[in-house]
């Protein structure tokens, strides 16, 4: 007896082009999954890279123009993309820059043994004629000295203590009231400028006050005590330098003075480092008021006791990558700021 058949096998012909169409779309997805999260993370530490490369030339030219790194052959910019490539292999493909206009640009690529540059090997995605895909990010950063923003706290020096001491020794900076320095002919047209610092105008409901370098700057009067809203700033203060960090503070100086108290204004001429080492603004002889100002801490020439007020550090060249600064050409007083750039 014949039997009858179904046509099973027909269906199951078709289930078979089915599937293996399901497995295509598959390998695809694949592909991009696993392809596609690669070159993110491949993409993240050459763009790592190239922003650290940018960020170091800008560094070294901030600081000297004529370093060796500051270059479109720098070798620190090499150095860093290598570095922040997991597998050690960076590829540096240019490296722009502006020096009259202070800006520098790296374009960097990924790199694999044996491979071509910038070119990141596949895996899934070969199944669909994609061997490897390239990964390359540009980095640009500009460097000058501040102009406008806020200062971390209220005060401003005189030009008397920066002009001749950067990277000097300690001082003990008084009210330009009391730090007398006859011979600082700095001013204006050579005109005499008391030394010492300045008060000036505060933000609402901050510690420091927004200076811009083309405007006077008007002074505040706050009298025997710290000024509002600095506490918690000195307390980190101590604490930080308590740990064996350094505090370096972007403050602006004056070349000239007039008036008195609440009614001082201060010409402002720049923004210079100052690292912090210790202070005392008030009768208080604890934190957050007074630190490392007595002389178990200090020589006795720089101690600020009795009724003393004063802020003991020294000026020093420094590259600083605080934000919230409007920048301006390198200027002689040894505080500069890079920054990224979009």
């Amino acid at each position: 007896m014949q039997r009858l058949r179904s046509g099973d096998d027909g269906e199951r012909g078709a289930v078979a082009v089915l599937v293996a169409l399901s497995l295509v779309v598959l390998l695809g997805f694949a592909a991009l999954a696993v392809d596609a999260g690669m070159l993110y993370s491949k993409r993240a530490q050459v763009q790592n890279g190239s922003d650290a490369a940018a960020l170091a030339v800008a560094q070294k030219c901030a600081a000297n123009t004529s370093d060796l790194n500051c270059s479109i052959t720098s070798p620190v910019a090499i150095d860093l993309a290598n570095k922040n490539a997991n597998n050690g292999l960076g590829n540096i493909k240019s490296i722009s820059l502006d020096l009259l206009n202070r800006k520098v640009s790296v374009t960097a690529g990924a790199q694999q043994a044996g491979g071509a540059p910038n070119a990141v090997s596949l895996f899934f995605a070969r199944v669909l004629g994609f061997a490897t895909s390239d990964v390359v990010t540009t980095s640009s950063v500009q460097w000058g000295s501040a102009l406008a923003g806020r200062t971390p706290f209220p005060l401003a020096y005189s030009v008397c203590q920066v002009k001749g001491f950067l990277g000097g020794a300690l001082q003990l900076l008084q009210d330009h009231g009391t730090n007398v320095n006859p011979g600082c002919l700095y001013g204006p047209s050579g005109a005499f400028v008391a030394g010492g610092y300045g008060w000036i105008a505060q933000d609402a409901g901050a510690c420091g006050g927004t200076v811009n370098l083309a405007v006077s700057e008007s002074g505040s009067a706050p009298g025997n005590s710290i000024p509002t809203n600095c506490s918690a700033t000195l307390q980190k203060w101590a604490d930080t330098i308590t740990a064996g960090r350094d505090v370096v503070v972007l403050l602006p100086v004056f070349d000239a003075v007039t008036g008195t108290g609440s009614g001082a204004v201060y010409h402002l001429v720049s923004f210079a480092a100052f690292k912090v080492t210790g202070w005392k603004f008030s009768g208080n002889n604890s934190l957050p008021d007074s630190f490392h100002n007595t002389n178990s801490d200090v020589s006795n020439a720089l101690a600020c006791t009795g009724n003393c007020r004063g802020i003991i550090g020294s000026f020093i060249k420094y590259v600083s990558l605080a934000d919230g600064y409007t920048l301006g050409p390198v200027d002689a007083y040894g505080a500069t700021i890079v920054r990224l750039t979009p």
